[in-house]
């Protein structure tokens, strides 16, 4: 079922239900809308005066232009051809919104936009008819739902980034240092994957296939495949920001090797694990 925006009738009745002090679940009902669409409106679309604060609340008529502006705000780039064209070029470059989004605040130009302006253009029609997607560091078809937009921060810390990794392993001057990444195939082979493990500065590589995906059984597939080896052999293994590697700490409780990551959506931190 097609999306469809609240229009200026339904934001009436919110409002008056809204300062009768009528529960969300019971203004869904009469709106004909799922609760959850309520909530995010009054959420939304509220008033709120500083100066004023007893004024604060929810006026459908200036909830309804907020969302009008928010509407235009999403075809900027329609509107902008030339935007879009640098934009697109940006992506084809290998650049990820987020990126492009900070580049356009760091060098403060008059026209910009935000990185989930970009994430809504490349998975609109316009967007999906030119392949956009493909430059995207996941190359998703469709966009993951919200909830599913976990941070990262907290699973894989700055102090394990490849910035804050030993520069006798940045150099390859020392064995026992190893790249992990995990190949995986069509969604109609099921589970199946192939964990890759690359020793730095021999380029000894390791394969091995697996039938899960998961984090747990993926740190100990690793720990079954290294642990045989003197702990000088398995110092440290850099992955990249995956969430089958977010168990990282197992490795150093069950055998002593240190975990290092790297940004997929940074060309040049890629770079450092590539070269």
């Amino acid at each position: 079922m097609a999306h469809v925006e609240l229009d200026l009738r339904e934001r009436r009745i919110i409002q008056k239900l809204s300062d009768q002090g009528v529960r969300v679940a019971e203004i869904a009902l009469q709106v004909g809308r799922h609760r959850s669409t309520i909530y995010r409106e009054l959420k939304r679309n509220r008033c709120r005066f500083e100066d004023e604060p007893e004024l604060n609340g929810y006026y459908c008529s200036i909830a309804h232009g907020f969302a009008a502006d928010r509407r235009r705000r999403r075809t900027k780039l329609l509107r902008d051809p030339a935007l879009q064209t640098a934009i697109i070029d940006c992506l084809a470059a290998g650049w990820s919104p987020e990126q492009i989004a900070g580049r356009m605040r760091h060098e403060e130009l008059a026209v910009r936009v935000c990185h989930e302006t970009i994430y809504a253009f490349v998975y609109s029609k316009d967007g999906q008819a030119a392949g956009l997607a493909r430059h995207l560091p996941e190359r998703r078809k469709k966009r993951r739902p919200r909830p599913g937009r976990k941070p990262r921060d907290r699973v894989f810390p700055a102090d394990r980034s490849i910035h804050a990794r030993p520069q006798k392993v940045n150099e390859r001057k020392g064995f026992g240092h190893w790249e992990g990444d995990l190949m995986i195939f069509k969604r109609n082979l099921g589970d199946a994957n192939v964990l890759s493990m690359v020793e730095r500065r021999t380029r000894f590589a390791v394969l091995i296939r697996n039938n899960d995906r998961k984090a747990g059984p993926m740190a100990d597939t690793i720990i079954n495949a290294l642990s045989p080896l003197p702990l000088a052999a398995r110092q440290s293994i850099t992955f990249d920001r995956g969430f089958e590697f977010t168990s990282w700490r197992e490795l150093g409780t069950g055998m002593g090797t240190e975990a290092w990551f790297c940004d997929p959506q940074a060309p040049w931190q890629k770079g450092q694990v590539e070269n």
